[in-house]
Protein backbone atom coordinates (compact mmCIF):
# COMPACT_ATOMS: atom_id res chain seq x y z
CA UNK A 1 0.00 0.00 0.00
CA UNK A 2 1.14 3.56 -0.69
CA UNK A 3 2.78 4.87 2.54
CA UNK A 4 0.91 8.15 2.09
CA UNK A 5 -2.34 6.23 2.62
CA UNK A 6 -1.60 6.40 6.36
CA UNK A 7 -2.21 10.14 6.17
CA UNK A 8 -5.76 9.43 4.95
CA UNK A 9 -6.36 6.15 6.80
CA UNK A 10 -4.22 6.26 9.96
CA UNK A 11 -5.98 3.13 11.29
CA UNK A 12 -6.02 1.45 7.85
CA UNK A 13 -8.73 1.00 5.24
CA UNK A 14 -10.07 -2.06 7.07
CA UNK A 15 -10.95 0.11 10.05
CA UNK A 16 -12.60 2.80 7.89
CA UNK A 17 -14.81 0.25 6.11
CA UNK A 18 -15.70 -1.51 9.37
CA UNK A 19 -16.51 1.81 11.04
CA UNK A 20 -18.93 2.62 8.23
CA UNK A 21 -20.76 -0.67 8.85
CA UNK A 22 -21.52 0.14 12.50
CA UNK A 23 -25.25 0.78 11.79
CA UNK A 24 -25.58 -2.94 11.01
CA UNK A 25 -24.76 -3.88 14.60
CA UNK A 26 -28.25 -2.77 15.64
CA UNK A 27 -29.57 -5.50 13.32
CA UNK A 28 -27.44 -8.17 14.98
CA UNK A 29 -24.45 -8.15 12.65
CA UNK A 30 -20.98 -8.70 14.10
CA UNK A 31 -18.26 -6.80 12.25
CA UNK A 32 -14.84 -8.45 12.28
CA UNK A 33 -11.67 -6.96 10.79
CA UNK A 34 -8.94 -9.14 9.33
CA UNK A 35 -5.86 -8.83 7.16
CA UNK A 36 -3.42 -11.06 5.35
CA UNK A 37 -0.93 -10.99 8.23
CA UNK A 38 -3.39 -12.61 10.64
CA UNK A 39 -3.37 -16.38 11.27
CA UNK A 40 -4.96 -18.19 8.37
CA UNK A 41 -4.39 -15.01 6.32
CA UNK A 42 -7.27 -13.51 8.28
CA UNK A 43 -9.77 -16.10 7.07
CA UNK A 44 -9.20 -19.27 9.06
CA UNK A 45 -11.55 -22.20 8.54
CA UNK A 46 -13.34 -21.37 11.78
CA UNK A 47 -13.75 -17.71 10.88
CA UNK A 48 -14.82 -18.49 7.32
CA UNK A 49 -17.49 -20.92 8.48
CA UNK A 50 -19.10 -18.14 10.50
CA UNK A 51 -18.81 -15.43 7.85
CA UNK A 52 -21.92 -14.41 5.93
CA UNK A 53 -20.41 -11.46 4.02
CA UNK A 54 -16.75 -11.11 3.08
CA UNK A 55 -15.60 -7.61 2.08
CA UNK A 56 -12.25 -7.57 0.26
CA UNK A 57 -9.83 -4.73 -0.37
CA UNK A 58 -6.40 -5.77 -1.63
CA UNK A 59 -3.56 -4.23 -3.57
CA UNK A 60 0.07 -5.27 -3.79
CA UNK A 61 -0.14 -8.71 -2.18
CA UNK A 62 -2.74 -10.44 -4.35
CA UNK A 63 -0.20 -13.13 -5.21
CA UNK A 64 0.43 -13.94 -1.56
CA UNK A 65 -3.10 -15.21 -0.99
CA UNK A 66 -3.03 -18.99 -0.81
CA UNK A 67 -4.89 -20.88 -3.52
CA UNK A 68 -6.33 -23.24 -0.92
CA UNK A 69 -7.97 -20.29 0.83
CA UNK A 70 -9.26 -18.94 -2.47
CA UNK A 71 -10.93 -22.26 -3.24
CA UNK A 72 -12.65 -22.29 0.16
CA UNK A 73 -13.93 -18.71 -0.26
CA UNK A 74 -15.24 -19.35 -3.76
CA UNK A 75 -16.94 -22.60 -2.70
CA UNK A 76 -18.71 -20.86 0.18
CA UNK A 77 -20.00 -18.13 -2.14
CA UNK A 78 -21.09 -20.57 -4.83
CA UNK A 79 -22.91 -22.66 -2.23
CA UNK A 80 -24.91 -19.62 -1.19
CA UNK A 81 -23.45 -19.56 2.31
CA UNK A 82 -21.65 -16.22 1.93
CA UNK A 83 -21.85 -13.03 -0.12
CA UNK A 84 -18.72 -11.34 -1.50
CA UNK A 85 -18.13 -7.59 -1.78
CA UNK A 86 -15.02 -6.44 -3.62
CA UNK A 87 -13.83 -2.88 -3.89
CA UNK A 88 -11.34 -0.98 -6.04
CA UNK A 89 -8.12 -2.96 -6.67
CA UNK A 90 -9.87 -6.10 -5.46
CA UNK A 91 -10.62 -6.65 -9.14
CA UNK A 92 -7.26 -8.43 -9.29
CA UNK A 93 -7.79 -10.38 -6.05
CA UNK A 94 -7.62 -14.13 -6.54
CA UNK A 95 -11.08 -14.86 -5.05
CA UNK A 96 -12.75 -12.22 -7.21
CA UNK A 97 -11.00 -13.41 -10.37
CA UNK A 98 -11.98 -17.02 -9.69
CA UNK A 99 -15.59 -16.03 -9.02
CA UNK A 100 -15.70 -14.06 -12.28
CA UNK A 101 -13.74 -16.58 -14.32
CA UNK A 102 -12.14 -13.80 -16.39
CA UNK A 103 -9.01 -11.60 -16.38
CA UNK A 104 -10.87 -8.84 -14.48
CA UNK A 105 -8.59 -6.16 -15.97
CA UNK A 106 -9.57 -2.61 -16.88
CA UNK A 107 -8.26 -0.78 -19.94
CA UNK A 108 -6.16 1.59 -17.82
CA UNK A 109 -5.48 2.68 -14.25
CA UNK A 110 -4.72 6.40 -13.94
CA UNK A 111 -4.50 8.71 -10.93
CA UNK A 112 -4.14 12.09 -12.61
CA UNK A 113 -6.55 14.34 -10.74
CA UNK A 114 -9.62 12.96 -12.47
CA UNK A 115 -12.91 13.48 -10.62
CA UNK A 116 -16.09 11.45 -10.90
CA UNK A 117 -19.81 11.66 -10.43
CA UNK A 118 -21.38 8.50 -9.06
CA UNK A 119 -24.80 8.10 -10.65
CA UNK A 120 -27.65 6.12 -9.14
CA UNK A 121 -28.68 4.20 -12.24
CA UNK A 122 -31.18 1.87 -10.58
CA UNK A 123 -32.84 3.86 -7.75
CA UNK A 124 -35.08 0.91 -6.82
CA UNK A 125 -32.14 -1.47 -6.36
CA UNK A 126 -31.53 -2.35 -2.67
CA UNK A 127 -27.90 -1.18 -2.92
CA UNK A 128 -29.10 2.31 -3.85
CA UNK A 129 -31.48 2.76 -0.91
CA UNK A 130 -31.01 6.23 0.56
CA UNK A 131 -28.29 7.11 -1.95
CA UNK A 132 -28.38 10.03 -4.39
CA UNK A 133 -25.90 11.03 -7.07
CA UNK A 134 -22.68 12.32 -5.52
CA UNK A 135 -19.23 13.47 -6.61
CA UNK A 136 -15.74 12.30 -5.77
CA UNK A 137 -13.25 15.17 -6.23
CA UNK A 138 -10.46 12.72 -7.05
CA UNK A 139 -10.56 9.14 -8.21
CA UNK A 140 -8.14 6.68 -9.76
CA UNK A 141 -9.68 6.24 -13.19
CA UNK A 142 -10.36 2.65 -14.14
CA UNK A 143 -11.01 2.89 -17.85
CA UNK A 144 -13.59 0.72 -19.58
CA UNK A 145 -13.84 -1.94 -20.82
CA UNK A 146 -13.75 -4.05 -17.67
CA UNK A 147 -12.99 -7.70 -18.46
CA UNK A 148 -15.71 -9.35 -16.36
CA UNK A 149 -18.89 -11.24 -17.24
CA UNK A 150 -21.86 -9.03 -18.04
CA UNK A 151 -23.31 -7.96 -14.67
CA UNK A 152 -26.90 -8.88 -13.90
CA UNK A 153 -27.33 -5.28 -12.79
CA UNK A 154 -25.33 -2.04 -12.64
CA UNK A 155 -27.03 -0.07 -9.86
CA UNK A 156 -24.28 2.57 -9.83
CA UNK A 157 -22.94 4.16 -12.97
CA UNK A 158 -20.48 7.00 -13.28
CA UNK A 159 -18.92 9.77 -15.33
CA UNK A 160 -15.20 10.55 -15.09
CA UNK A 161 -14.04 14.11 -15.73
CA UNK A 162 -10.36 14.39 -16.56
CA UNK A 163 -8.31 17.47 -15.56
CA UNK A 164 -8.72 18.95 -19.04
CA UNK A 165 -12.49 18.60 -18.93
CA UNK A 166 -12.87 15.51 -21.11
CA UNK A 167 -15.47 13.08 -19.81
CA UNK A 168 -15.95 9.33 -20.17
CA UNK A 169 -18.31 6.76 -18.66
CA UNK A 170 -17.28 4.18 -16.11
CA UNK A 171 -19.34 1.64 -14.20
CA UNK A 172 -19.09 2.13 -10.44
CA UNK A 173 -21.21 -0.61 -8.86
CA UNK A 174 -21.93 -4.02 -10.42
CA UNK A 175 -23.79 -7.13 -9.25
CA UNK A 176 -23.64 -10.81 -10.13
CA UNK A 177 -25.10 -14.04 -8.86
CA UNK A 178 -22.39 -16.71 -8.85
CA UNK A 179 -23.82 -20.14 -8.19
CA UNK A 180 -26.18 -19.46 -5.29
CA UNK A 181 -24.17 -16.51 -3.92
CA UNK A 182 -24.22 -12.78 -4.57
CA UNK A 183 -21.23 -10.66 -5.55
CA UNK A 184 -20.96 -6.86 -5.60
CA UNK A 185 -18.01 -4.84 -6.91
CA UNK A 186 -17.52 -1.12 -6.15
CA UNK A 187 -14.98 0.71 -8.31
CA UNK A 188 -13.86 3.68 -6.11
CA UNK A 189 -11.60 3.23 -3.10
CA UNK A 190 -8.05 4.30 -3.95
CA UNK A 191 -5.92 4.20 -0.81
CA UNK A 192 -4.93 7.88 -0.88
CA UNK A 193 -8.49 9.21 -1.25
CA UNK A 194 -11.03 9.37 1.56
CA UNK A 195 -13.83 7.48 -0.20
CA UNK A 196 -14.47 5.08 2.69
CA UNK A 197 -15.23 7.97 5.05
CA UNK A 198 -17.87 9.44 2.77
CA UNK A 199 -21.45 8.97 3.99
CA UNK A 200 -22.73 7.97 0.55
CA UNK A 201 -20.08 5.26 0.21
CA UNK A 202 -20.77 4.01 3.71
CA UNK A 203 -24.48 3.78 2.91
CA UNK A 204 -23.70 1.83 -0.25
CA UNK A 205 -21.68 -0.69 1.75
CA UNK A 206 -24.35 -1.04 4.43
CA UNK A 207 -26.90 -1.66 1.67
CA UNK A 208 -24.61 -4.08 -0.17
CA UNK A 209 -24.11 -6.22 2.94
CA UNK A 210 -27.85 -6.61 3.32
CA UNK A 211 -28.34 -7.29 -0.40
CA UNK A 212 -25.59 -9.92 -0.56
CA UNK A 213 -26.47 -11.77 2.65
CA UNK A 214 -27.30 -15.47 2.22
CA UNK A 215 -31.03 -16.08 1.98
CA UNK A 216 -30.91 -19.14 4.21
Amino acid sequence: MDPSSKEVYPRDINFAIAEGLKPLEAQGWEIVMANINDPGQGVSDERLSGTHILIWWGHKRHGDVKDELVDKIVARVRDGKMGFIGTHSCHFAKPFKKLMGTRCSWREYVADGTSAEIIVKEPDHPICKGVKNFKLPKIERYGEPFAVPTPESVPLDGIYTRPGGRTEPGRMGMCWTIGKGKVFYFTPGHETYNDYYRPEVRQIFVNAVQWARPVS
